[in-house]
């Protein structure tokens, strides 16, 4: 109501404006009609007069009502220049002000909900550069200085910033129609004051602050440089370390481009994916479902039988799958492609200067122009108090540890609730393997929202595992003589202070990774670092020619962010001084490979209440979907989140068979920005899962249905009946 009578007022101020001739008293003809009767009365009451002048001022400016331009002219033919100028140029300011705040109370909130993801960017770029972009702005006469005071009420920028900023940046323009107002007598028309000359002057003028901020960061980087000494010619265009996915990425980029790179591993080609991640896992996952399967036979009409099987030959498929991978990614293949592979520990010396340091002892100098950093992460393993006497693996160490194993182990306890520690503890526990995984949080997988959380605690649930929610690791011990647990505990404790003693054969510690900083010579060098590198948007360190993608620069550890942002690290390491690429997270699709599996992309439920933005849920249930029937996989949801009323698809969550497959489709509609109207009207084959997304955007039409024309159309067809409409 508080906004609609806002809006009511000033939409009866302009009115009335118009009404009483607003537009002719506030004319060159009329200024200069009544200027002899306008300074008597000045004479008469300079300070009303004054009052008078500034109020009126302010209240045309504010209101974004024509007219400002002869007010500013009509401040120097009444009060001379010293006085006109700073009456004209703290109204007009106060004016902005006051158009900028309404601006931002009439429409900002429901222009950021309705845009958010759009404006995600502008708003970053605001709070980094909303004062430069402003001030360039108010000095260049072209930008109508009443569309920005609307226009930046929408966005972030401070009132105080804006308003400061408007004081100063209008400044110049206003001196120069308010001398040009004292002499009123030599004005026939406004162009008279804005010819090409002085408009092209003031141009130059508003770009002025964007030189002087092109000219501050250049001595910001040489000041960055002063203390190193830049070689006089380089060996390589390029350094890469670490040949995980964003190594290998930056690397065959660079390669193509035929600039001349290194790239160096200290271990195995492919990184953590390849060897201890993304690949073993996945393999591990499909033998666990095969026997899962075997166990439920039933459910496709067949015999129920317990799956026979060696656990030394299901660790040996895994390391089969390596194996028939790693060519993809070997030194052979980087090699034919141009990469120059090195084998050895690389650390930065200075900005352009890489030592690497070779198996053998032996140590080679590479001076490069640029650097890229993809050193990727490691498995983080808490400081638990007995942990070095108990049997305890991470999801790096446990491929080669379990492969050397003649049986599965009996019990195993695993520690953490994420993806990766719900993906170990489902496929171990469909092994045979009596799982228990302890979680620290309320729920499982705790940044989704609740429902998914609950999803996937019922399928481990389902399969066996024993799932300790609200449960903290204290410590581990041997069990006393005599007990029969096996000599091997943990001890955890739940939110009410209650310890209970978990016994394992194997721990398995799943409770995060951390970016591998250490030891590349970033300390040395005076690059920030925290849980990762710290970089701009074009994923430059410090030093602009030193980069980071992938797991060390985060915010996310897959292997398809890895790869995306590799491709920014490398284009801008080659070619940022023709031209750089803003690193672009904003529609990150991310999978959990449970069965059935989970995906998102785009924004949750619960980010979405964290953040305050409105939206509508759209749900559709697998166990309505004719191939999910056929295929005995009815488990799960999609949930698509919408603007209120809107297509426009915000983020969507699959939990369900197949969800990494589903998600593609959102991912490619969210990037090119469709709605489910166009996933609606797009043909998707039968019988197939893929219908489900169509089915989504299905439900969402039948909610949106324009019901009062849905009743006309009726009471059309009646009457093409030739019946009375009801």
């Amino acid at each position: 109501m508080k906004k609609i009578l806002l809006l009511a007022a000033i939409a009866v101020a302009i009115a009335a404006f118009f009404a009483l001739g607003g537009p002719h008293l506030l004319s060159l003809d009329a200024l200069r009609q009544n200027h002899a009767a306008l300074q008597a009365w000045r004479d008469e009451s300079p300070l009303l007069v004054a009052g008078a002048f500034f109020g009126l001022y302010t209240l045309v400016t504010a209101l974004s009502m024509p007219g400002a331009a002869i007010l500013t002219l009509a401040g120097g033919a009444l009060f001379g220049l010293p006085l006109g100028l700073g009456l004209v140029s703290f109204a007009s300011s106060l004016g902005a002000t006051l158009a900028f705040l309404s601006s931002r109370y009439l429409l900002r909130d429901s222009v950021q909900r309705r845009f958010a993801s759009t404006l995600a960017g502008v708003n970053a770029g605001m709070a980094r550069d909303g004062a430069f972009y402003l001030l360039t702005m108010r000095m260049v006469p072209v930008f109508p200085f009443f569309l920005i005071n609307l226009v930046m009420g929408l966005t972030t920028i401070r009132v105080g910033t804006f308003y400061l900023v408007s004081q100063i940046g209008m400044l110049a323009g206003t001196a120069v129609y308010v001398n040009a107002g004292t002499q009123l007598a030599a004005l026939n028309s406004l162009s008279d004051i804005a010819s090409p000359g002085l408009l092209a002057s003031l141009a130059l003028l508003g770009v002025f602050p964007l030189l002087a901020r092109w000219v501050l960061n250049l001595l910001a980087r040489r000041r960055v440089y002063a203390r190193w000494t830049r070689p006089r010619h380089y060996d390589r265009n390029l350094v890469v370390i670490g040949a995980g996915a964003a190594g290998l990425v930056s690397s065959y980029i660079a390669a193509t481009v035929q600039a001349k790179v290194t790239l160096v591993e200290a271990s195995r080609m492919g990184g953590d994916c390849l060897n201890y991640g993304c690949v073993p896992s996945k393999a591990l996952i499909a033998s666990a479902k095969a026997a899962h399967q075997m166990r439920h036979a039933s459910r496709y009409g067949l015999q129920d039988v317990a799956p026979v099987f060696s656990f030394a030959d299901v660790m040996a498929r895994v390391q089969r799958v390596i194996r028939q991978i790693e060519p993809h990614d070997s030194i052979e293949r980087y090699t034919a492609l141009g990469v120059d592979v090195a084998q050895g520990h690389a650390r930065i010396v200075d900005p352009w200067t890489v030592l690497i340091r070779r198996p053998d002892g032996s140590e080679q100098r590479l001076t490069t122009r640029s650097i890229v950093i993809a050193a990727g992460a490691r498995p983080i393993v808490p400081d638990l108090p007995g942990l070095d006497q108990v049997s305890h693996y991470t999801s790096d160490t446990l491929w080669e540890a379990f492969a050397a194993l003649p049986e599965l182990p009996r019990r195993i306890v695993l520690l953490g609730g994420g993806p990766i520690g719900c993906e170990l503890a489902q496929a171990f526990a469909r092994l045979g393997a009596q799982v228990t995984q302890v979680e620290r949080g309320d729920a499982l997988m705790g940044r989704e929202d609740e429902d998914v959380s609950a999803f996937v605690t019922g399928r481990l649930r389902a399969d066996g595992v024993t799932v300790l929610t609200g449960h903290s690791a204290l410590r581990c011990e041997k069990s006393p003589n005599g007990s029969d647990d096996g000599g091997q505990r943990l001890i955890v404790q739940d939110k009410n202070g209650g310890e209970s003693a978990l016994p394992f054969d194997a721990l398995i510690l799943a409770v995060g990774r951390q970016a591998r900083l250490e030891g590349y010579g970033l300390e040395e060098l005076g690059i920030t670092t925290g849980r990762t590198v710290v970089t701009n948007e074009y994923l430059e360190t410090l030093y602009p020619n030193i980069l980071a993608a992938g797991d060390v620069a985060g915010p996310f550890q897959f292997t398809h962010a890895a790869a995306h942002q590799a491709w920014t690290a490398s284009v801008n390491a080659l070619f940022g001084h023709l031209r750089r690429f803003k690193s672009d997270h904003r529609i990150m699709p991310r999978v959990t490979f449970i069965d059935p599996e989970v995906a998102r992309v785009g924004l949750s439920e619960r980010e979405a209440r964290d953040q305050g933005i409105a939206v509508e849920v759209t749900r559709f249930a697998l166990d309505d979907l004719d191939r999910a029937l056929a295929d005995g996989q009815t488990h799960g949801f999609i949930k698509v989140l919408t603007p209120p009323g809107k297509d426009r698809i915000l983020g969507v969550t699959i939990a369900g068979a197949h969800a990494g497959e589903l998600l593609a489709e959102y991912v490619l509609a969210m990037k090119q920005g469709l709605g489910l109207n166009r996933v609606l009207g797009t043909i998707h084959s039968y019988p197939t899962m893929a219908e489900a997304n169509k089915y989504v955007a299905g439900e969402w039409k039948r909610q949106h249905a324009p019901q009062a024309v849905l009743r006309w159309l009726g009471r059309y067809h009646q009457w093409r009946l030739g019946r009375a409409p009801s």
